[in-house]
């Protein structure tokens, strides 16, 4: 029943998804991948009606995630303590395009 409300409201979530991620500030896209990680995995039947309403929307979305997907953090044998918050913007673009593939 939620994920028809969602599905409704994505036209209108789009722009500010894209002036987000177009700011290139690395916590403010983190944040966006995260809600577009949510915003797909919201929908838990098998119809996935809010991945497959994200696809058109593809070519404004995946563009600024290109510049950014090789920004692993190569830490060698250090430790990484962000780990945790996913703060390593490389991991969390593999992560959100994952979920795209899987409910999209």
């Amino acid at each position: 029943v939620g994920q028809s409300k969602v599905v409704s409201v994505i036209p209108q979530l789009i722009i500010p998804i894209k002036t987000a991620l177009n700011t290139r500030d690395r916590s403010v896209i983190a944040k966006v991948l995260k809600v577009l990680q949510a915003l797909v995995k919201c929908d838990d039947n098998e119809e996935n009606l809010v991945g497959k309403s994200l696809v058109p929307y593809y070519r404004q979305i995946l563009p600024v995630l290109n510049i950014f997907i090789r920004k692993n953090d190569n830490m060698g044998d250090a430790m990484d303590y962000g780990q945790r918050q996913q703060r390593n913007l490389g991991e969390l673009i593999m992560e959100t395009l994952e979920a795209f593939e899987r409910h999209g």
